[in-house]
């Protein structure tokens, strides 16, 4: 179900007066202080409001809520005071309480609800900046993936959300427009954590790109690369990876020419996306429990396309690549067996030691495919690669590896300010020697006892780097899924990814 927003304009005694609102959310900046609005109600409510205002666990500064059932005369059958914390000030801090003020709205299944502000927290955004991305925190955070529900019964009224919300403004215009920007890379958000929350006999390779071939109709030139023209190609690497599979593999290329106003001659930047839609594990067989989460092993191709689609939505100004690789890694009688050796696209020749450490085989190739094709000055790859790095850095930080140091600290600053947080780890000679093959150029996997799993990953992926682009390689394999509730998700996808490369892209990319 998509949550509408609606902005309006109109006082509370005006609306009170059509009888437009059944609930009422007023945040509130002190505890002890009754703002304009509270004039609209009656003596008797005003009372109960003053009384719940009273109570000492209530803290307006420290962000505590409390709720009421106001008289039925008043015509509002619920009234919710929600505190402001007045150090929260930036834009992650109003989306926060967006998603924050959605959770108290969840469960009633009218419409007329109304989010009034008759002060906001003082701030370098503008009141209509504020209001923008509190009401995109309330979109963001109702997201919910619930198609496959079929019966009826609690469960199915547990899950009844709100349709819309009313939020109010003083600047009308200015809202729309800064929440037009926002909506946009939620879109695209949502299509990134559609993708993933999807069972893998539902998406896999082919319907992958297929999801990939509507974007055409917003500005995106989508090419797809089948099987054919993957072995015509050379990317014997990627296909060494499928080859197990009756789903064939697919390659997508979606180029997005804003309207820059950089030279024509400039590079794009180019994102690359590993879409292994199911992942056994292959040959080397993943254990059964907890396999069927190896339908997200995808997450990092969904990242690609969902950010494609929310620069093309908003218009962004800049000339962008996304290219995905999509596969299946099955266990079959033609399956890649460990120790066979392929010729990647690049020439150089990989020993398979491990058929599950497969998604560094399939970034290989089409790494090396859009620095040949775009000539990108930055590369950016996401991949959900290594259980490692869970180890490393658990569930809140995506692992971090460049050979730049700006755009590390781009990607880190602007993971801050997005809330999609990245952490930077080495990448070292000692563990790219681990990497040397004794019968091929390299093997996929150190069989020295080096450990860090994951740097020896990224360090795998350096080796298809040319030496002029900026590159940098993000392992969300902790961050793609929540297996609990967040504060502007659900459990479930989470879109790591999209508002961070969104946000460097804004703040660093476009002209």
């Amino acid at each position: 179900m998509t949550l509408t927003i609606k902005f309006y304009t109109e006082s509370l005694d005006t609306l009170k007066a059509k009888k437009k609102i059944k609930e009422i959310l007023l945040p509130l900046l002190k505890s002890n202080h009754l703002s304009t609005s509270f004039s609209a109600f009656s003596k008797s409510s005003k009372k109960m409001i003053e009384a719940a205002l009273a109570h000492q666990d209530f803290k307006a500064e420290k962000g505590h809520v409390t709720s009421l059932i106001l008289p039925e005369e008043e015509g509002i059958t619920k009234l919710i005071l929600q505190g402001l914390d007045p150090k929260k000030t930036k834009a992650l801090d109003f989306e926060e309480l967006g998603g924050k003020l959605y959770d108290q709205l969840r469960a009633p299944a009218h419409d007329n609800i109304h989010l009034h502000f008759d002060e906001l927290p003082k701030s370098s955004l503008s009141s209509a900046e504020i209001v923008a991305h509190i009401a995109n925190g309330m979109l963001l955070k109702s997201y919910s993936f619930e198609k496959y529900f079929k019966q009826d019964g609690d469960k199915a009224e547990a899950r009844k959300t709100i349709k819309t919300v009313h939020v109010y403004t003083t600047d009308l215009k200015e809202t729309q427009k800064c929440f037009a920007e926002l909506e946009a890379v939620t879109s695209g958000i949502s299509l990134t954590k559609d993708l993933v929350s999807e069972p893998p006999n539902v998406i896999y390779p082919e319907t992958f790109a297929n999801v990939c071939k509507s974007l055409s109709k917003i500005g995106i030139d989508v090419k797809v690369l089948n099987k054919s023209k993957l072995e015509k190609i050379g990317m014997n690497s990627l296909l060494a990876v499928s080859q197990g599979s009756p789903k064939d593999p697919y390659v997508v290329i979606m180029e997005y020419k804003g309207t820059s106003k950089k030279k024509k001659d400039d590079k794009p930047i180019a994102f690359v996306g590993k879409g292994v839609t199911f992942d056994t594990g292959g040959i080397s067989l993943k254990p059964g429990p907890g396999m069927w989460d190896m339908k997200f092993d995808m997450a990092g191709a969904a990242v690609v396309t969902g950010l494609m689609k929310a620069l093309a939505l908003r218009k962004a100004n800049v000339h962008a690549v996304g290219i995905i690789g999509l596969v299946e890694n099955m266990p079959s009688g033609s399956a890649t067996r460990p120790s066979d050796i392929v010729t990647s696209l690049s020439g150089k020749t990989i020993e398979i030691l491990n058929t599950d450490a497969e998604g560094r085989l399939v970034l290989a190739d089409i790494l090396t495919y859009v620095q040949r094709e775009y000539n990108p000055g930055t590369v950016i790859d996401l991949a959900t690669l290594t259980g490692a790095i869970i180890m490393s850095l658990g569930y809140e930080f995506a692992g971090l590896f460049s050979n730049n140091d700006t755009l590390a600290d781009h990607l880190y600053k602007v993971g801050l300010e997005s809330g999609d947080k990245v952490w930077r780890l080495p990448l070292h000679e000692v563990f790219d020697k681990a990497l040397d093959g004794s019968v091929s150029d390299l093997q996929n996997i150190p069989t020295d006892k080096v450990g860090a799993g994951s740097i020896t990953a990224a360090q795998f992926l350096s080796r298809f780097i040319e030496k002029d682009v900026n590159w940098a390689h993000l392992d969300i394999a902790g961050t793609a899924w929540a297996y609990k509730n967040g504060a502007l998700y659900t459990k479930g996808s989470t879109a790591h990814g999209v508002r961070l490369l969104n946000t460097l892209v804004k703040t660093h990319f476009e002209g």
